[in-house]
């Protein structure tokens, strides 16, 4: 049976807007690297490639294909050379990749990449699990890449991990998320990432840190979220996030991803609930669900297990004979 017979597009909806909201967001799909980071099959790099060939043809203009870590740090990511050197590049369409050090910058320069990531984190203790190295000394290396990369007319996004909560040191100041923050645009980020690494926001807490952020003088247009769906409030924080000023928000097809780094993190907010929830409200993505569904359901079958998004179950159909 193929994968096309599951895809049933949504009925027509009356869209209902909501005062305060954006009338459009872009959308930052991860599932290609954030979503399959944590996959313990190594899912080939062909299925990749047509993984993002799918999604661009599905109206994402923005995605975080891949990440220049060290082989041993992530497995499902040793592939990212090859990668980068089958991957087709439309003009208009954003292709970043995650880059640690100036080693990753080395390379993404040689396989001509255009938009790349450097990952900060907002706890020591995640810091040293994910970057092998504290807060400052990974701050100033970011910095060193950033420097390099703009020189190299690179556009270079910035994430802050555990925004929200960190499994091991429990609740996160917001002071702490903030200068993070400062210090990435202050190197030069055009974009910075707030990610809930192990979904435990909630709406209050988003505003709060969000206006922290705002009182500092930083424009909230400029920045993304990245949500984690744990205890299924990523929806309701995104539209906490949307109402305060944000315009971008990280997203992964189907719902894949975690974290290697943090095990009580689970799957992403998935791109069909989101874009789902946004279509209802009259809010502009660009995106054709229905081909957004067709492309997680061929996905869930290269990866042997049906998608958690919400949106996808619903709008599959029932097997035909």
């Amino acid at each position: 049976m193929s994968t096309e017979q599951f895809a049933e597009a949504p009925r027509r909806r009356r869209p209902v807007p909501l005062a305060g909201l954006p009338s459009e967001v872009e959308i930052y799909e991860v599932s290609p690297r954030d979503g399959l980071q944590n996959e313990s099959a190594i899912v080939p790099v062909a299925t990749k490639l047509e993984l993002i060939e799918r999604l661009i043809g599905a109206g994402l203009s923005a995605l975080e294909v891949t990440s220049l870590v060290r082989a041993e740090w992530v497995p499902q990511l040793a592939d990212a050379d090859e990668l980068l050197s089958r991957l087709e590049r439309p003009e208009s369409v954003r292709l970043t990749v995650l880059v640690p050090n100036p080693r990753g910058l080395e390379r993404a320069i040689a396989a001509s990449v255009r938009d790349i990531a450097v990952f900060a984190s907002a706890t020591e203790s995640f810091a040293m699990a994910n970057l092998h190295r504290s807060r400052a000394e990974s701050m100033a290396i970011f910095a060193e890449v950033a420097k390099l990369a703009r020189g190299a007319k690179m556009s270079v996004r910035g994430y802050v991990s555990m925004c929200f909560g960190d499994p091991d040191e429990g609740d996160v100041p917001v002071g702490d998320v903030v200068k993070v923050v400062s210090e990435l645009f202050e190197m030069g980020c055009v974009q910075v990432s707030l990610a809930d690494t192990i979904g435990v926001a909630g709406p209050g807490q988003v505003h709060e840190v969000l206006g922290a952020i705002g009182n500092k003088g930083i424009d909230i247009s400029g920045l993304a979220v990245h949500f984690h769906d744990t205890y299924g409030q990523a929806l309701a924080n995104t539209l906490a996030a949307l109402s305060a000023g944000v315009r971008t928000v990280d997203s992964s097809a189907g719902g894949l991803g975690g974290c290697p780094y943090a095990k009580s993190a689970t799957g992403n907010l998935a791109t069909e609930d989101l874009v789902f929830m946004l279509e209802g409200l009259g809010v502009r993505t660009g995106v054709d669900l229905a081909a957004l569904v067709e492309t997680s359901n061929w996905m869930a079958t290269q990866l042997g297990r049906p998608s958690p998004s919400r949106a996808v179950a619903a709008l599959r159909n029932k097997a035909r004979p």
